[in-house]
């Protein structure tokens, strides 16, 4: 058994050391890396002297002994290949970033010039002719996949094949480069990539000079009824001010065009972007409204969401509203009351004449009263005017809506007979 004392473990990695310095094959390596495995077996097996805890800094001969080890392990590993491996896998992520990237039309030139050289690097590497069919991003990923195809086909060694394959991981190393430094997309500002996308054709010189920008464009696009390139700026500025006004117009706009992204904000409990969804008025919204009102908590959220769910204005929603007409926050009821009257659900007509009768708000009471009439049916009406001597003027305003809404259609009955 060889000794396993510090100096004479130490000696053994000296003998590791020089072999790998003198390795000319990867046989030769694995030589070598086999007998560091059998040396670092004796060092984890050694009784090796513990540190003096009271010496300051002192030497820890296990710890210097395996730091040591690692190094050589490295040494040996950066002394490996290169292998037609690492070629084949360098290109391989150049055909991704190749497809996976959006190029500008300056990167579509450089990337084209990049695989252009190297397909003429690795043709003459390989004693083979590549080219693209035409400069496509798709069309030069393939082109690089016939490298590659080659390449294995090929079965090179590291050792008999070592000049071809440094070559060919030399190449396949610079086309990677060139490719992280063609033009791509992301690489430009925002109002760079607006202006690519045609965002400010619609501004004309005069009102470009006006700052910023990009809310004129807005204000136009929205009078134009286009909500698209109002979307593309949501998506790219960075701006809280400028974002406000997108959502705004959008608000206004009631683009359903619009619904994908403002659902996804709304998830977040974004209050503005449920406000768009109101004005959209798409039922698949239901689903995440219907759940922003349950329970107490947070009445400024309820409120925003109670009208957007009365805009939408679907039956479905007529049960969860008329919960919220017992809620303790005040705006809350008086919300809940308005929004049964824009759905128009007849079932409503009930709980709102509790409302009407036993509400102490005057506010609440009040869109109760409103409510009934925008439902308009004879039980709806009927119900609203009996407070015509309510305490309340907006009450006894409603009713008297209702009084001369139930004789305009007696009226209109007498007629027809």
């Amino acid at each position: 058994m060889e000794a396993r004392t510090p100096e004479a473990l130490d000696e053994r990695l000296d003998e590791v050391e020089t072999g790998i310095e003198e390795a000319d094959t990867e046989a030769d390596l694995d030589v070598v890396e086999n007998d560091l495995d059998g040396v670092e077996e004796d060092i984890e097996a050694a009784d090796l002297p513990e540190p003096d805890e009271d010496e300051e800094d002192a030497e820890d001969p296990g710890e210097e002994l395996e730091s040591r080890v690692t190094e050589l392990r490295e040494a040996i590993e950066d002394q490996r290949g290169p292998y037609a491996e690492d070629a084949v896998e360098a290109i391989e992520g150049a055909q991704s970033t190749l497809t996976e990237t959006r190029w500008t039309e300056q990167g579509e030139r450089e990337i084209a010039d990049v695989v252009d050289s190297f397909l003429d690097s690795a043709g003459e590497t390989l004693d083979e002719e590549f080219t693209a069919a035409n400069d496509e991003p798709e069309h030069l990923a393939a082109a690089l996949g016939e490298v590659n195809e080659t390449i294995e086909n090929r079965d090179l060694d590291p050792d008999d094949d070592a000049e071809t394959v440094a070559a060919l991981v030399e190449a396949a190393d610079e086309l990677t480069a060139g490719l992280d430094d063609a033009e791509e997309w992301d690489d430009l500002t925002v109002r760079e990539k607006l202006t690519v996308e045609g965002f400010y054709d619609v501004l004309t010189p005069e009102t470009r000079k006006d700052f910023p920008p990009e809310w004129n464009a807005i204000k136009i696009y929205e009078k134009r009824g286009d909500p698209e390139p109002i979307l593309r700026g949501l998506d790219m500025f960075g701006s809280d001010f400028m974002e406000e006004h997108c959502i705004e117009s959008l608000k206004r706009m009631g683009a359903p065009e619009a619904y994908d992204v403002m659902e996804e904000r709304a998830q977040k409990r974004n209050k503005p972007p449920i406000e768009v969804l109101g004005k959209i008025g798409d039922d698949r919204a239901l689903d995440t409204l219907h759940e922003y009102i349950e329970g107490e908590s947070d009445p400024a959220l309820q409120k925003v969401t109670i009208k957007a769910i009365g805009e939408i204005g679907s039956t479905d929603s007529t049960q969860p509203i008329a919960d919220r007409l017992v809620a303790e926050n005040e705006t809350v009821r008086s919300n809940a009351a308005r929004a049964l009257g824009l759905i128009g659900d007849t079932r409503a007509i009930s709980p709102l004449s509790d409302v009407l009768s036993d509400d102490d708000s005057n506010s609440v009471r009040a869109s109760a009263a409103w409510a009934l009439n925008q439902i308009g049916t004879e039980k709806a009406l009927d119900a609203a005017r009996e407070h015509a001597n309510d305490r309340s003027f907006l009450v006894q305003s409603e009713a008297e809506k209702a009084d001369r809404a139930m004789a305009e259609d007696g009226d209109a009955a007498e007629t027809t007979v």
